[in-house]
């Protein structure tokens, strides 16, 4: 991802903003120096990805990871998932779910949904920190298609 001559963006859906600053600390700290657009809600990341009509088409040709919390304060991860894997336009972005639901059911239900990866949150300081690396190094050599 970070050679790729198509710059990716990673869009970064988490609205506890130590996580946020956690995560992009992390995934920096494994060399991935793309461009990390975060969002606290999904409203504003629909907005952002589906334009205005809502129609997606604002994402052609622009190529995005999303890395998704499933705890929003507006509407569910899910909810989001659903509406970009449905999408003609966003259909084949990678969405990572990195959430702290380990609930069978709803992993189950995002790949379901079409969901790339499904990661949980450690509890641990520590430990989330080290997984975010981990993921950093994973985002490092992951190829990401461009949107229809």
């Amino acid at each position: 991802m970070m050679n790729d001559p198509r710059p990716v963006s990673i869009v970064m859906v988490e609205d506890d903003e130590g996580h946020a600053r956690l995560i992009e600390k992390n995934i920096r700290r494994a060399g991935v120096n793309n461009e990390i657009l975060a969002f606290r809600d999904g409203t504003s990341v629909l907005d952002y990805l589906f334009g205005a009509d809502k129609s997606g088409r604002v994402s052609i040709g622009r190529t995005f990871l999303v890395l998704l919390d499933l705890n929003l304060p507006d509407m569910t991860g899910i909810d989001i998932l659903a509406r970009i894997k449905a999408n003609e336009h966003t259909r084949r972005t990678p969405v990572i779910v990195l959430t702290t639901t380990d609930d069978q059911r709803e992993i189950q239900r995002c790949y379901d949904l079409g969901a790339n990866v499904y990661i949980t949150k450690p509890l641990n300081y520590e430990s989330f920190a080290n997984a975010i690396r981990q993921l950093g190094l994973f985002l490092a050599v992951m190829q990401v298609p461009e949107t229809d």
